[in-house]
């Protein structure tokens, strides 16, 4: 099989070379972006706007220049994402999008149209049937995404507490399920609190948003209430005190494949083409309402038409990397029980395995984790 080429520039500039917008749209036109027929066609252009208060999400400069070019090959381009499960500024559209805009991303800065997929309330979805899935048979998409012609993924990629990092396929996959969707793929996540290590702060509470934890005033600890709970691991990378774990060993494997079939769905059947900048590469999500230092160096930009070859591509340009100092990574590599997985993901988070959802996405036929990496 041959393999699939992503396309790669890096941050370095002169002073009178290309800006970092212009680096991008010359990185996504050598890539063959160029080649999708977007001639009057709706364009979805699937990013994370952030969540208010995070500063590490990236900035609509790189937005504006993809809506750019899809501009000028024809395209109606609009930026897409869909509204969360859990408490914080995008859980409606109304608020998503006042948060995108405080965050910056308005028409009048992107150059289109901001549309919330999944409509009002995050109930306004389609089912997608997907394609070979083991896990997921029809996927619940949100109504605006699949209606658009063609489809891009502008990730920032980073960190994540539950599934090692957040790349392409977690754009996809979770990011453009309705509330419905994100459920299901969080559906085999149970978490359990070691009451010894929790130190009744009920920071986890605030990240509830199903009335999953109860905090007992007289012990002054947190429980999980199993018929409540949805296991979207939010409590987990709110503590900062190790209290929580998954009791299902799997559950986070079961999460990759299933967020990897609903990317399937989503990409299914149309033009698609994919973009990821690995930059401010926190430990956490953009989800998350701060961000820690960056646990990585800035790398660079990539492209690809193979959204797993371009997983594949950055996690091993990240884990070539060397950690920074002063980061959660470089913190936990000194601590006394550190163990050395090799992966600057694990290491960082070690409850989680980014490997399960790519050898799953390439398993049902998503893409290829060989690649050829081309730079510019």
């Amino acid at each position: 099989m041959e393999k699939s080429k992503v396309y790669f520039t890096d941050f370095r500039t002169s002073a009178n070379g290309d800006s970092m917008p212009t680096k991008l749209k010359k990185l996504i036109r050598k890539a063959g972006i160029g080649n999708i027929d977007m001639e009057g066609k709706f364009v979805a252009i699937k990013m994370h706007f952030g969540e208010l208060g995070n500063i590490s999400f990236l900035r609509p400069n790189y937005a504006r220049a993809v809506v750019d070019v899809v501009k000028e090959l024809g395209g109606k381009p609009f930026l897409t994402d869909c509204n969360t499960m859990y408490p914080g500024s995008r859980k409606n559209a109304l608020e998503h999008l006042e948060c995108a805009w405080e965050n910056g991303f308005t028409p009048l800065t992107v150059g289109c149209p901001i549309l919330i997929g999944d409509g009002l309330k995050g109930t306004d979805d389609v089912g997608v049937p997907v394609v070979g899935g083991e896990y997921v048979k029809e996927a619940r998409i949100g109504r605006a995404v699949m209606d658009a012609d063609v489809f891009i993924s502008l990730t920032h990629f980073k960190g994540h507490e539950m599934t090692g990092f957040g790349g392409t396929i977690k754009n996809i996959g979770m990011g453009c399920g309705s509330r419905a969707g994100k459920t299901e793929q969080h559906t085999n996540g149970r978490p359990v609190i070691d009451e010894e290590m929790c130190r009744g702060c009920r920071r986890c509470q605030r990240e509830c948003a199903n009335g999953g934890l109860v905090f007992d005033e007289n012990s002054r600890k947190m429980h999980v209430d199993d018929t409540h709970c949805v296991g979207c691991g939010r409590c987990l990378g709110a503590c900062n005190f190790d209290a929580i774990q998954f009791k299902d060993d799997n559950a986070v494997a079961l999460l990759n494949a299933r967020m990897a079939e609903y990317t399937k769905a989503v990409l299914d059947g149309r033009p698609n083409f994919h973009i990821s900048l690995i930059v401010d590469v926190s430990p956490y999500c953009d989800c998350h309402s701060e961000n820690d230092a960056p646990i990585l160096p800035d790398i660079g930009m990539f492209a690809s038409y193979d959204p797993l070859a371009l997983d594949q591509a950055c996690a091993d340009a990240c884990l070539a990397a060397t950690p920074m100092p002063r980061s959660m990574l470089a913190d936990n590599m000194k601590k006394s029980d550190f163990i050395d997985w090799n992966d600057h993901f694990k290491n960082s988070m070690p409850e989680t395995d980014w490997k399960t959802c790519l050898e799953h996405a390439e398993k049902i036929g998503l893409g290829s984790r060989a690649y050829e990496l081309i730079k510019m």
